[in-house]
């Protein structure tokens, strides 16, 4: 399996896109959205980039197409916020602490997800990550916007990653798209190189040019949420009836990606 090969040629697909700054990007911030998500093998995703730059613009920081980004998750000592996503209740909160390497950003964010299932994300700056647990300025701005117990939560998992920012030209959309996904907790590390996951962020769900270019690689539309992920990557015995179905879909794709990639480079 080469990786190394594929990430190459993601990165001259990158260069060949329009830039676009944070500033200028500011009016698509969508903090109140609606999301939809892909999984994509690794082999498939420069010749999706390719397609996709003539309707969006990639968001460029400090020279860097791709971007670093270090989170770090909190849930209480029994995965109660975890627990909540997996029988699909509906009003629920994930709750983070996240560095933006590339800018040199910090923030405290908080995503809650309505029974309308909209995404709402509200965050506050920060001067680090706040680790194990929630230093008074996060613990107050959770109490304010949120029903959780600051006091009840504890960092129990990095999510880091690499990221495309793509931005539509034309209309109010961004689209994610994370790679080399690394999970980790105190005892145990946990990488995917072979795929990314991508996030159609929306002010509604309607159309979009991506759609367009995964039904055209065959992409169906459907993935596990990297938090949901990475704790039942880290975690024993966890419950994931919920998410069977996405993990079967991940598991083909690995799968897939091994056999292209053995083959390749046999």
């Amino acid at each position: 399996m080469n990786t190394e090969f594929f990430f190459n040629r993601i990165k001259q697909e990158c260069e060949l896109f329009e830039p676009i700054t944070l500033a200028e990007m500011d009016g698509v911030k969508l903090m109140d959205r609606m999301d939809t998500k892909y999984i994509i093998p690794m082999n498939l995703l420069p010749s999706i980039l390719a397609d996709a730059k003539q309707y969006y613009y990639l968001l460029e920081t400090n020279n860097e197409r791709l971007c670093s980004y270090q989170t770090l998750y909190y849930d209480t000592e029994n995965l109660a916020l975890y627990h909540l996503h997996q029988v699909g209740k509906e009003n629920r909160y994930k709750v983070r602490s996240r560095n933006y390497v590339g800018s040199n950003l910090q923030f405290f964010e908080v995503k809650f997800k309505n029974n309308r299932g909209r995404t709402i994300k509200k965050r506050i700056k920060t001067d680090g990550i706040n680790e194990p647990h929630l230093e008074d300025k996060s613990s107050e701005f959770l109490s304010k916007i949120s029903n959780l117990e600051p006091d009840n939560l504890q960092g129990i998992m990095w999510v880091n990653y690499t990221r495309l920012t793509l931005v539509n030209k034309n209309s109010p959309e961004r689209l994610t798209i994370d790679l080399e996904l690394t999970f980790k907790n105190d005892t145990k590390e946990i990488k995917y190189a072979q795929i990314a996951i991508a996030e159609i962020k929306q002010e509604k769900i309607g159309a979009s040019p991506i759609v367009d270019v995964f039904k055209k690689h065959h992409l169906k539309e459907g993935s596990i949420s990297k938090y949901c992920f990475g704790i039942i990557s880290l975690f024993e015995g966890i419950k994931q009836n919920n998410f069977k179905k996405h993990l079967r879909r991940i598991s083909k794709t690995l799968h897939q990606y091994d056999s292209i990639a053995t083959n390749a480079f046999a």
